[in-house]
């Protein structure tokens, strides 16, 4: 019998191991995969990139491509990472060639990935960001088997 994908909550301390969450997951996510990144300012969602690019064996400094938009790194398998936080939806992300990131063969990572909800691939991984009171972390992660 096979898994079915589930909503998991995770409760991180630390940015270690919120990034250790992130390598956990890179380890998890087949080729192809779609993973929508959601949570404030801050959140961490960088910080699970860099968990997920190290579990893809990427050497590269990971940083938020905030003004460059999409950054492409080598590992095991390809992974694109976008931050879409100055874009304006769906118009502004088909006019830099977005969507054909949206089916590649390797990972693609999103940052704030909300900006385009309606046309994310199903089977989309999702992984929500909530910063807590005392500054720990709650992450919500559903569409992928463990």
């Amino acid at each position: 019998m096979s898994s079915m994908p589930r909503t998991q909550t995770f409760h991180t301390d630390s940015e270690q191991e919120t990034r250790e969450l992130g390598f956990r997951l890179g380890r998890a996510l087949p080729a192809g995969t779609v993973v929508s990144l959601q949570g404030p300012l801050g959140a961490g969602k960088t910080v699970i990139a860099k968990g997920i690019a190290e579990a893809l064996q990427i050497n590269e400094a990971i940083v938020s491509p905030t003004f460059t938009l999409v950054q492409e790194y080598e590992g095991t398998m390809p992974l694109h990472h976008m931050d879409l936080y100055r874009l304006h939806g769906i118009d502004d992300f088909s006019s830099i060639g977005g969507e054909e990131l949206l089916y590649g063969e390797g990972i693609t990572l999103i940052e704030w990935s909300e900006k385009i909800e309606e046309i994310l691939p199903h089977g989309t991984v999702r992984v929500k960001i909530a910063i807590g009171d005392n500054g720990n972390r709650e992450i919500m992660v559903s569409g992928v088997v463990w």
